[in-house]
């Protein structure tokens, strides 16, 4: 997407110097930086400490850490050693270990003299097809918004309300949510978007500013200004992304997702997930028991980053000293509360036949 006029993904590989450049999106909306990772220990930092997060992006990463890896040391031994290191920076996005298992399947055949190579070529690929499937995944929820949009009798814009960031920023380019919205946009339909902040890392103001880089009509609003809009008929669909979704359909999503979904079911809205394939677990059926919540660090609570009226971002704290705090990262978003499945395929009802026809190789 762009910034400034200037197209940009979200990490690129520096031909130049050899080297993976990322947007370093913990200073973001406020402040873009680019970061070099060279080497193993930055990739873990990047992944951990969320300098780049949404689950595709998050994979395309790791796909670049295994072939620094290659780069310098190309055994099996270390195949193992680089698929483990970077495999436990982030529990629940299931694309970082997708990412790693193919790198470790596509790798373990080939030379050890021909590796560094190939995995560089692997990772260039799994970055471009993330692009692709995210381009598709607008494609085909572009069609929704716009039958939605053919169903008004007034000028008035179809109302779309997102949670957290699954713009471009957390996938290679496109997004998985924003996609469809920017190719609404794009095609000349009325939209508005609702952002919800999220807390407790307000990555919804990212989603903020990606849509004002690229034209979108936008609010910024609370978390829980959601469902009051839905009661009073100002939302007409809502379409969030996914950090691991069940082979039955089950979603897990930022935390506060399932609130948006519950809302959403109340109000007769339609609840939209944008998913691409390789954020399908097929190895998991109940998302509630089976996929694990990441426990960040309490101090996304206790303490908020901003803009000063003086223009330095600083980080204020928020809460009481020696108050507890806790910081589950995503929950889950039962099946029967989705509506449907945006995939780069199609639109799939959220259950296990759905996801079955849409994806038969995987069964």
């Amino acid at each position: 997407m762009k910034v400034d006029g200037k197209h940009f993904r979200s990490l690129w590989w520096n031909h130049d110097a050899g080297v993976l450049e990322i947007i370093d999106q913990r200073w973001l909306p406020h402040d873009m930086r680019i970061q070099q990772v060279g080497t193993m220990q930055d990739f873990a930092n990047a992944i951990r400490e969320m300098r780049v997060r949404g689950a595709p992006l998050i994979g395309a990463t790791a796909a670049y850490g295994m072939a620094l890896a290659m780069a310098e040391n190309p055994s099996n031994d270390n195949i193992e050693k680089a698929w483990a290191f970077l495999e436990e920076t982030r529990p629940t996005a299931i694309n970082l270990r997708w990412a790693l298992d193919r790198c470790r399947l596509h790798l373990q055949p080939i030379n050890e003299s021909e590796r560094a190579q190939a995995a560089l070529t692997l990772a260039h690929e799994i970055a471009d097809e993330d692009v692709e499937i995210n381009r598709n995944i607008g494609i085909n929820g572009l069609e929704i918004i716009r039958d939605l949009a053919a169903n008004k009798t007034t000028d008035e814009p179809v109302n779309i309300l997102t949670h957290c960031n699954a713009g471009w920023l957390a996938t290679v380019d496109w997004g998985t949510a924003t996609s469809p919205m920017f190719h609404a946009h794009d095609a000349g339909i009325n939209i508005h978007v609702w952002v919800d902040e999220t807390r407790p890392r307000n990555q919804g103001a990212l989603t903020a500013w990606e849509l004002l880089s690229h034209g979108v009509p936008h609010t910024y609003i609370t978390d829980n200004a959601g469902g009051h809009l839905m009661q009073h008929g100002m939302v007409d669909m809502v379409i969030v992304g996914t950090d691991r979704t069940t082979r039955t359909g089950d979603v897990c999503n930022k935390i506060g997702t399932y609130l948006k979904a519950l809302a959403a079911k109340d109000n007769n809205v339609p609840f939209y997930v944008a998913l691409p394939s390789p954020t399908i677990d097929w190895t998991v059926s109940d998302g509630i028991t089976e996929i694990p919540i990441e426990q960040r660090n309490v101090d996304e609570i206790t303490h908020i980053q901003g803009k000063t009226n003086s223009g330095t971002i600083e980080s204020v704290q928020v809460s009481p000293d020696g108050s507890p705090a806790g910081n589950p990262a995503f929950d889950v978003t039962p099946k029967h509360l989705v509506t449907g499945l945006i995939t780069e395929r199609g639109v799939s009802a959220a259950s296990a036949e759905g996801l079955a026809d849409m994806f038969p190789e995987f069964q």
